[in-house]
């Protein structure tokens, strides 16, 4: 199998009064940058052009009217509206909620059709995007609809790897959420992540407690004792090394997290609060569990900081680098596991 030279990577523009088009910018205003991908931007060339003035960017881009026209070793960005857009930095506006929606569809159309080989997020507004058309939560349910799997919310970093059993789920259901499916659909799906899209041969995984002190014997609640250990015995059982539960609250400040190759929260800030603390600028939301690759900075909309040129695009160059190193990781996954006599080269 021979590599693809240029990986193609699909960006949906997010919300256009956020932080969003300025990160994209910044990400590939180094030409160099495109030695490694070749981005697709799905927005307009108008509404870049705006925020290119905006910020007094020298990035040059290449328009085209679909994204199998792509320009290899070019910025494009595909025309999926053709009219100005009004952009009010810092105000949340159910307007640039529908064009983040219209980019998002358009370029997850892309990556289903094979236009695209990778998929990078740029933050939303998870408020102006619902409408009758669009009801999920956010990125992760939508794309797991829209590419028919089950999805995992994972949040990766060079140092820490965490999932979730729950994300935007609220607290006072979460508990009633996990249950014995759950908890083995979601270790499966990092398992198989871990090997496929990191190139780990064998996972170490670490669960957390859904309760303060894993339940304490049942004195503070029964979940842990009743759900979550019957299910991590089984499946450590099965040959799998899964281990916990562990109390939530000292895991990471005794670097006991080191140890592992990923750790599985119950809910979500279980996962993300000391995740951001520890790898926030350098971490990346990853959707695992889908047959294609997604990934999107750590990070909001930032409507605080949107317009003054200040972002700092670190996350968005992570998220950019992640997605091509899982294509590249999963392009070696498949050769070598249909070919596994083959020689380390190619």
């Amino acid at each position: 199998m021979k590599r693809k030279e240029s990986v193609i990577v699909g960006i949906s523009v997010g919300d256009l009064n956020g932080i969003g088009p300025e990160i994209i910018i910044k990400a590939y205003e180094d030409p160099r940058s495109l030695e490694l991908s070749t981005p697709v931007i799905f927005a307009s060339d108008k509404t870049m052009q705006f925020f290119k003035n905006h910020f007094k960017s020298k990035i040059n881009f290449f328009s085209i009217d679909s994204p199998e026209k792509v320009a290899i070793g070019k910025v494009n960005v595909v025309n999926v509206w053709k009219e100005a857009v009004k952009i009010d930095f810092g105000k949340e506006d159910k307007k640039t909620g529908e064009y983040a929606i219209k980019s998002l569809e358009a370029a997850t159309n892309a990556l289903k059709d094979g236009a695209i080989d990778v998929l990078v997020t740029a933050p939303i507004n998870k408020h102006n995007i619902q409408s009758e058309k669009f009801n999920f939560p956010g990125h992760t349910d939508y794309l797991a609809k829209a590419l028919n799997g089950k999805s995992l919310m994972f949040m990766v970093s060079n140092s820490l790897r965490v999932g979730l059993l729950t994300d935007h789920v609220p607290l006072k259901d979460a508990s009633e959420t996990i249950t014995t499916d759950l908890i083995n659909e979601k270790i499966a799906t990092v398992i198989k992540s871990l090997k496929q899209d990191f190139g780990i041969i064998r996972p170490k995984v670490a669960v957390l407690a859904i309760n303060p002190h894993a339940g304490d014997n049942g004195v503070i609640g029964n979940e842990d004792d009743l759900v979550l250990k019957p299910a991590l015995e089984k499946i450590k059982s099965e040959g799998h090394l899964v281990y916990g539960p562990y109390s939530a609250d000292s895991f990471f400040g005794s670097n006991t997290y080191k140890k592992f190759d990923a750790i599985i929260a119950s809910y979500h800030d279980q996962g993300l609060i000391p995740f951001k603390t520890i790898a926030f600028g350098e971490g990346v939301n990853y959707t695992a569990g889908l047959s294609k690759v997604r990934t999107s900075p750590d990070h909001g909309t930032a409507y605080e900081i949107a317009g003054k040129g200040i972002a700092d695009e670190g996350s968005m160059k992570q998220a950019i680098f992640t997605a091509i190193q899982i294509f590249r990781s999963r392009e070696d996954y498949d050769f070598y596991g249909k070919n596994p006599l083959k020689k380390q080269s190619r």
